[in-house]
């Protein structure tokens, strides 16, 4: 089953590498989707494919990188992206 979720993570996340670790952990689960920085300082992810890694990458996410501090992570139900792969955007929210 293909689960796609958007989700906001807060807390210390820019500055710390939190958008190339989770275009890696992403990668490593095949997920489909992207990572973009927002101007209030939250990061912005999109991830979608099967049910179980879709979870286990929102679960990572509450940890981060090393230098990350979150404080909250909060997925909302969405629509799987219509491009292949998971990659950086540069667009904000």
């Amino acid at each position: 089953m293909t689960k796609s979720v958007q989700v906001r993570i807060e807390g210390k996340v820019q500055g710390v590498w939190f958008r190339a670790w989770t275009e890696r952990q992403a990668r490593a689960l095949a997920l489909k989707g992207w990572v973009r920085n927002c101007p209030d300082g939250s990061v912005q992810a999109l991830f979608s494919g099967p049910a179980a890694a879709v979870d286990q990458m929102v679960a990572a996410c509450h940890d981060g990188p090393p230098n990350a501090q979150v404080t909250s992570v909060t997925p909302h139900p969405a629509q799987a992206p219509d491009q292949d792969g998971f990659q950086i955007r540069r667009d904000g929210c």
